[in-house]
């Protein structure tokens, strides 16, 4: 694993520290009674209890890195030169290049449950009474991530330590001796990473239902709808174009048409490191939205004869996820 890779792993894990932390307004307990009624009365509650929670996270970038350069010791000229030794001697050309673009991260964690406890209770109504209980609680999680990069790396070096002439001298030895020409590009790209946690966290609450101890011929009825629905895009987009152009040199030294002397060129080393990594496109998601309450309890118990009990409760969840 490189270390750029591993640099990524750290900053969407502590993304968590760091992230748009978004709790949808909790449902305190829900209580829904309907109790102690005379007889042949009618009785109703409806309650709508609906959360929507939208999270749209959208990044873009565009990056035009340009970079050109030149170290030069060389293009030394000693010509027509009479009665000594010439000495051409340059230094070296180092040239480090580091180029590191980081962008584009979105963390997000979500809870997507009603949190408080709900009861429906239909209890201790007359004889013929008519009760119902209608409860409808709808969650509906919406989470999108999307990241654009567009990334060009344009690197041009060129270190040069030659091209030095001794021409044409008289009367003494000639040396050229060059030094090293050393050349290091570093391109790191990090792009594009979505973090996202959609949980309940643990905190779904009970639900209980009952119809108790109500009078003979009485029409009991719960209906309850207990909806969830969580749906999750993640979404990434890279184009990343590194062009790097490197030119060590040292050589391409003359000495021609002398003396008198013994004539020398010695070139250093010529040494290229070139290191490029490209870390674009991670989606990391964790979804557990099984928030159909922590405990059920229907219970019918006790009512009078001839009594009509009746608990209807739909449960749905519905996770979606897409990359």
């Amino acid at each position: 694993m490189t270390n750029l890779r591993k640099k990524l792993i750290t900053a969407v894990a502590s993304g968590a520290i760091l992230l748009n932390a978004l709790t949808p307004l909790a449902f305190a307990d829900t209580t829904i009674q309907i109790s102690g009624n005379g007889s042949s009365s009618d009785n109703t509650a409806n309650v709508s209890l609906d959360q929507s929670t939208t999270v749209v996270q959208n990044n873009t970038a565009n990056v035009y890195n340009n970079v050109d350069v030149d170290a030069d010791t060389g293009g030394n000229d000693a010509e027509d030169n009479t009665g000594g030794d010439v000495t051409i001697e340059t230094g070296d050309a180092d040239v480090d290049v580091d180029v590191s673009n980081t962008l584009n991260s979105n963390s997000a964690t979500v809870d997507c449950c009603q949190t408080g406890d709900t009861e429906v209770l239909i209890q201790d109504n007359g004889t013929k009474s008519d009760n119902d209980a209608n409860l409808n609680l709808t969650n509906d999680t919406f989470v999108s991530q999307d990241n654009y990069a567009y990334v060009k790396n344009d690197v041009d070096v060129d270190a040069d330590t030659g091209d030095n002439d001794a021409k044409d001298n008289t009367g003494g030895d000639v040396t050229i001796e060059t030094g090293d020409a050393d050349v290091s590009v570093s391109l790191a790209t990090l792009a594009n990473a979505n973090w996202a946690n959609v949980s309940s966290d643990g905190n779904g609450g009970d639900l209980s239902l009952r119809i108790i101890g109500n009078g003979s011929n009485s029409d009991n009825t719960i209906k309850l709808w207990l909806e969830n629905s969580v749906t999750l895009v993640q979404n990434n987009d890279a184009y990343v174009k590194n062009d790097v152009d490197v030119d060590a040199d040292t050589g391409d030294n003359d000495a021609e048409d002398n003396t008198g002397g013994d004539v020398t060129i010695e070139t250093g080393d010529a040494n290229v490191d070139v290191d490029v990594d490209n870390a674009v496109n991670f989606n990391w998601a964790d979804v557990n939205c099984v928030c159909l309450l922590e405990d059920l309890l229907a219970k019918i118990d006790g009512n009078g004869t001839n009594s009509d009990n009746d608990i209807n409760a739909w449960l749905s969840f519905n996770e979606e996820e897409g990359s």
